[in-house]
């Protein structure tokens, strides 16, 4: 903008209701349109002088037109030198900030974007003694951390993924101190270049600096200066400030009618400090002279109503009272000089809405997620489960089974398993070799659904929907028999074939058709799950469950039996059929070894659904129920004795502060004054160190190191130093008499001193004892919290967040599970998307609030949504994304917002669990790298030749590696094994006892005072 006199030129405005016959007369440069030729003659000679300024150079004594070329030659040189990366947050920097000088700007930006690098930006990355250009593809802020006892853990820094451009290292991930900008790419120079072409101020005291608007509107800058910092508002301030400054000025009303004397107003005069008291005199003459003539041409001036007001009031001022006057007794006085200012508008107090938080564009966003799922719900972006085959809508059920099993693999009778093992199981598939891990879930869950034939006659635990007719059970009819096809219906021809009745007929045809009437032979039957189930006579998939006959894969037909049963419910019914149309095709003959090889073929999807059904059934069981009694039970227990442990701990404190109140009074005058009991080592070790420098003068001197006095000797000298010598050996031998008899006779004090410290180190470690009972109380609560799964909490745009082992089981899975040594159980912070309601109430706005929205922030939620979360979202509750690695963990904690009220709390849970999350997450890092390493060291030699069947290597499968120790250990047998025969002892023979060896101690399941076994904690009690 070209300058005249330091401020901006400002442009004629159009004129008015111009007709299409009008003489006008226009300049091109601005625009600017006259009616009148000598106006327009007038703004010709003003722009032809020669003192305009570019106010980009600084160049001065130009016309208007070589001004306004200037500037825009500079501006084009600005725009193509300045980084377009750093544009936008220096911009949000400057906009109305009160910085009066340029230099000072310059400097103020200068330095605070100095060490801070934005995507975009292109860099220099220093790698030891190498240096490679790139530039800047994400940039992660990492917050302070703070340790328990409120010192720093970590400063706050920034990290960078770059984009080099060597080939051999395309990509890096640097801290900010590997980080440079290239020479002259960011001087104050072009700053000051870029900030004069960019931003503009008006020419008064305190004014803020604006963004220009088509920049503003380029980045989306709010242009609306706020109330506090407009001219009107800053003069007022001004003015009342130097009112109130002023000691000679009259502070109050001009005339005070509701004084309590109604006297003369107290005026003093202007500059009265240098006047005389004869003149001052003068001065309250002149002022009382004005008074009686006032009140000679209105004798009521002054008086007063009946009701306390002034009669002649009404003559100064007819009608309403002007607006910011304030009403005393119905009237409005007249103004007072020095009104104070209106307080300004309260801060917001956090925390607040998260969405209602102005959004930060200083090129910071979430970090990425990872899926596991085939495809991921942003665009382009590869995940890394591709190949696995598992759907998005999938990844739910998958985590929701699997926390399922593992909370109650006691009920089960299972091993715990991590989550990787459970996927890699669910897609397993091989005809020679058996996943334990796979057909033992399937089998110990069918085992809690119906009982065992001698446990209440194979009682079904679970509710079933009513047969049909066509498939009902008898136990005194034939079971096994086929159903009879139900017989198509006569169709009767009309009496009369015409043209028409031809057209309804097959009208009505197709009609039935579209509706899918069952009579149709294409929709009669889907699958053969019925004659699979019944293949053998009055053997159906209860009786099979009663038998536990799963063995060689016969538990699948259970599986088909179930699930076409479970397929009457309307709402399970596209899932089971969708199941059963591949366990059970109808071109393949229904025997059990079909159902067994069709499982081999499953989809890994279909596989996940099975596996929910028959959880979502097992939660029904009573064994479930009376385990979550139990738990409830169990966790009023645990609570009672927490708060008995913290009421004694608390008694430990009250006592030990007695004790140390008893040590004060006892303590030898010889000890330093009431030493901190943390410090008390420390304080003994200093005295030690004084008295052993506290050596008398005159040994030092004649101590057999010096060399001689080369000084004048004295007669008898050395006498005298003899003498003095024995004195001093004397004196050290009766203290040191002194000290062993003191030592060995120490007082009745010191002996009470003495006893107080033990008792004080007792009760310390009392109280050690009682805070780690309350951690160990607090560890078997949350362990013991199973109905529900926690969640952590949730962020800005309601995406939920889940760590698995918060609650209902240990960190790393049971301890005496086939796979412990993994000593992790899921290791990975899961993130879900928002549910309908919340996306539709929050996210998705009217069209309305959303203009709203827009008009607060420069963008709408979905925009902001986008913007904030980077490359990777999700957007509903079936979608699923996690995070793995403690960088992201700290990443994600320096993102969320303290001030929001959502993410406080996230933030919080996420730091409180921040140590244990990180634990568990390179303990699965290490875990997957481990068998990565185990399967390339193995892979020369796991060629093996057979005749009959492929042989697998178990090394290159984790899921094979594991064993269900917990069923072999408390039932004798694998789930899927047929129990043992039991041999009857026979009469008249005698047995002979072998004795019991025992090669390893074998674990029992220890049982608590009530004779129930516990859930996690057994092994923290000694019964």
């Amino acid at each position: 903008m070209v300058l005249f006199k330091r401020k901006p030129v400002q442009y004629v405005s159009r004129p008015a209701f111009l007709s299409d016959d009008s003489e006008v007369w226009t300049i091109e440069e601005t625009d600017e349109v006259f009616t009148s030729y000598e106006d327009y003659l007038r703004r010709i000679d003003y722009y032809k002088q020669r003192r305009f300024v570019c106010e980009i150079t600084g160049t001065s004594r130009l016309n208007f037109k070589e001004a306004l070329r200037s500037e825009l030659d500079a501006s084009g040189e600005v725009d193509d030198e300045f980084p377009d990366a750093l544009r936008e947050p220096i911009l949000r920097r400057v906009q109305f900030s009160q910085i009066s000088r340029i230099d000072n700007l310059v400097d103020h930006i200068y330095e605070v974007f100095k060490r801070d690098f934005y995507p975009g930006e292109r860099i220099v990355v220093v790698l030891g003694e190498d240096r490679f250009s790139g530039h800047i593809r994400e940039k992660t802020k990492y917050p302070e951390l703070f340790k328990n006892d409120g010192t720093l853990e970590r400063k706050a820094f920034a990290r960078y993924f770059c984009d080099l451009d060597d080939k051999s290292s395309p990509e890096v991930y640097v801290d900010e101190g590997n980080i440079t900008r290239e020479r002259k790419t960011f001087t104050k120079q072009r700053l000051r270049s870029f900030l004069k072409n960019s931003v503009t101020r008006e020419a008064w005291t305190g004014a803020p600096w604006l963004v220009k608007p088509r920049l503003a509107e380029d980045y989306r800058i709010n242009t609306e200066v706020p109330e506090w910092l407009t001219h009107d508002f800053q003069a007022k301030q001004r003015k009342n400030s130097s009112i109130f400054s002023k000691r000679g000025d009259y502070e109050g009303p001009v005339l005070n009618f509701y004084g309590p004397q109604h006297g003369l107003p107290l005026l003093k005069p202007k500059g009265s400090k240098g006047r005389n008291p004869q003149d001052d005199m003068r001065f309250r003459q002149e002022q009382f002279a004005e008074y009686q003539r006032a009140l000679a041409s209105n004798p009521e001036f002054g008086k007063v109503g009946p009701q306390g007001q002034p009669i002649q009031f009404h003559q100064f001022y007819q009608g309403p009272p002007p607006p910011g006057f304030q009403t005393v007794n119905g009237y409005k006085p007249i103004a007072a000089k020095g009104q104070l200012k209106p307080a300004a508008p309260p801060p917001p107090k956090y925390p607040i809405e998260d969405l209602e938080i102005p959004p930060l564009r200083d090129g910071t966003h979430r970090p990425p997620l990872k899926f596991l799922s085939e495809k991921t719900p942003s665009d382009g972006r590869i995940s890394e489960g591709a190949g696995s085959g598992i759907d998005m809508k999938s990844v739910g059920l998958l985590l929701e089974t699997w926390d399922t099993l593992n909370v109650y693999c006691e009920i089960f009778q299972l091993d715990s398993f991590t989550f990787d093992d459970y996927v890699e199981a669910l897609k397993f598939s091989s005809e020679d070799v058996q996943c334990e891990l796979l057909v033992e879930v399937h089998c110990a869950v069918i085992k809690k659904l119906v009982n065992d034939v001698n446990d209440k006659n194979g009682q079904v635990q679970i509710m079933l929907p009513f047969p049909n007719e066509s498939d009902d059970e008898d136990s005194g009819n034939d079971s096994s028999a086929k159903p009879t096809p139900t017989p198509e219906p006569e169709i009767k021809p009309p009496a009369r074939s015409t043209r028409s009745s031809l057209v309804k007929s097959e009208a009505a045809e197709l009609k039935e058709a579209a509706n899918g009437n069952q009579a149709s032979p294409t929709n009669l039957k889907i699958h053969l799950a019925v004659e699979m189930d019944r293949h053998t006579k009055g053997y159906d998939w209860k009786a099979r469950a009663r038998k536990r006959d799963f063995a060689e894969g016969r538990w699948v037909v259970v599986v088909v039996g179930l699930l076409n049963q479970l397929s009457r419910n309307h709402r399970l019914a596209d899932s089971c059929n969708e199941i059963l149309r591949h366990l059970a095709p109808v071109d393949k003959d229904p025997t059990p070894e079909t159902a067994a090889s069709q499982y081999q073929s499953l989809d890994v999807n279909l596989r996940i659904k099975i596996l929910q059904i028959l959880c979502m059934k097992s939660l029904e069981t009573k064994a479930i129920r009376e385990y979550m009694d139990i738990c409830s039970a169990q966790m009023t227990e645990t609570r009672k004795e927490k708060n008995e442990v913290q009421r004694s701990r608390k008694a430990a404190v009250e006592e030990l502060r007695l004790l140390h109140e008893e040590r004060k009074v006892l303590q030898p005058e010889n000890t330093s004054a009431s030493p901190p009991a943390e410090l008390e080592e420390m304080a003994d070790l200093k005295m030690e160190v004084e008295e052993e420098e506290a050596v008398d003068e005159d040994e030092v001197m004649d101590s057999e190191d010096e060399e001689p006095h080369q000084g004048r000797s004295l007669r008898r000298a050395n006498d005298r130093a003899a003498a003095r010598k024995k004195k001093q050996g004397e004196a050290k031998e009766r203290k040191e008499k002194a000290l062993a008899e003191k030592a060995k006779k120490p007082s009745k004090q010191e002996k009470q001193y003495d006893k107080v410290l033990k008792k004080i180190e007792e009760v310390k470690e009392r109280i050690k004892e009682y805070e780690e009972e309350v951690h160990t109380l607090e560890n078997d609560l949350r362990e013991a919290d199973c109905p529900r799964t926690r969640v952590l909490g949730k962020d800005r745009f309601w995406n939920r967040y889940y760590w698995f082992e918060r609650n209902a089981m240990p960190y790393a899975g049971m301890p005496d599970s086939s796979t412990a040594n993994a000593e992790y159980a899921n290791g990975c912070i899961w993130v879900q998307g928002p549910d309908d309601l919340e996306r539709q109430g929050f996210i998705e706005l009217s069209p309305e609030e959303n203009e709203q929205y827009r008009r607060a922030f420069q963008m709408t939620v979905p925009n902001r949504k986008m913007f904030e979360e980077g490359e990777t979202h999700v957007f509903t509750a079936r979608q699923w994304g996690y995070y793995d690695d403690p960088d992201s963990l700290d990443m994600l904690i320096g993102w969320l917002d303290i001030r929001g009220v959502r993410e406080v709390k996230l933030r919080k849970e996420l730091q409180a669990q921040r140590e244990k999350i990180g634990i568990h997450m390179r303990k699965r890092q290490e875990y997957l790298s481990m068998d990565d390493k185990k399967s390339e060291a193995s892979e020369p030699t796991t060629r093996v030749s057979t005749r009959t069947k492929t042989y697998i290597d178990p090394t290159g499968h984790r899921c094979l590696q594991w064993k269900n120790n917990t069923a072999v250990a408390e039932i004798g047998h694998l789930h899927c094994e047929p129990k043992p025969p039991t041999y009857k002892k026979q009469k008249g023979i005698a047995q002979v006892k072998k004795p019991l060896i025992e090669d390893e101690p074998r674990q029992t399941r220890a049982t608590n005072r009530q004779g129930k076994v516990p859930t996690r904690q057994g092994s923290r009690y000694n019964f």
